[in-house]
């Protein structure tokens, strides 16, 4: 794995609730090649400053420095054509559900064509909301123990670091560029695209706001699975524009 690989890997934190957790994760990512961190509305505000972050990381204080804070999910996702979000929790609608070793797959494929990969976990209790888990093109979960398949926030980042470390640096059959990968809309333009969905729908009178059921998250996994391409985005906001114009 060279660095210009590794610095097309993103590593999301979400609302991560103990300094120690962010100061491990800062920690593994540096032993396995990696730097990107992210760290998204955590329950303290400079979370990569406090005493425990600082001891935990170790020689990585270098990372957490790096590290950037934000109260978004969405916008840290921007450049991301991949974003694949880890939980173990099934959930009845959200993005396709996929393994490790297909993940791993899809992460060499989009890294080898020159496109930005996001990694996103979620708060030690509880893992991954659904409102965020809205915003992966994927579900993956990792191969544990089913009676007892929790790990360790730093636990579980570090599994994946290491492992992806390990597939980046074998030979891969992906031949860079050769896969000519589909400009894939990133997760921030497919929200703002289901939005004004959202709005269209309502102006047709399709959508009740006061009742609105499962429609947009119906709708959501549907694109999800879809994958949907930048210009697919500009033909949906379209159709969106035509509905509000009939308001």
């Amino acid at each position: 794995m060279n660095t210009a690989e590794a610095n097309l890997i993103r590593w999301a934190l979400v609302e991560t609730s103990h300094p120690g957790n962010v100061g491990s994760a800062a920690r593994a990512l540096k032993t396995m090649g990696f730097s990107d961190l992210r760290l998204i509305n955590p329950k303290v505000k400079g979370i990569a400053q406090e005493p425990e972050a600082i001891a935990l990381a170790s020689g990585a204080g270098d990372v957490l420095a790096t590290s950037q804070e934000s109260n978004s999910l969405e916008s840290s996702l921007q450049d991301c054509s991949l974003v694949l979000g880890l939980t173990s929790r099934d959930r009845e609608f959200g993005p396709p559900p996929i393994d490790w070793a297909s993940a791993r797959a899809l992460i060499q494929e989009t890294v080898a064509n020159h496109r930005r990969v996001a990694m996103v976990f979620g708060t030690e209790r509880t893992g991954l909301e659904n409102e965020h888990l809205a915003l992966c093109t994927h579900r993956v979960w990792l191969d544990a123990n089913p009676a007892y398949p929790s790990l360790n926030l730093a636990q579980a980042l570090m599994v994946c670091a290491f492992t992806l470390r390990e597939a980046l640096s074998k030979p891969s059959s992906v031949t860079q560029g050769a896969q000519d990968l589909p400009d894939y809309a990133d997760p921030a333009a497919v929200a703002a695209m289901l939005e004004h969905w959202r709005e269209g729908l309502e102006a047709i009178g399709y959508l009740d706001p006061s009742h609105p059921k499962k429609l947009m998250a119906r709708l959501q996994a549907l694109f999800s699975r879809s994958r949907l391409h930048k210009e697919e985005i500009d033909l949906l906001r379209g159709i969106a524009k035509q509905m509000l114009l009939r308001k």
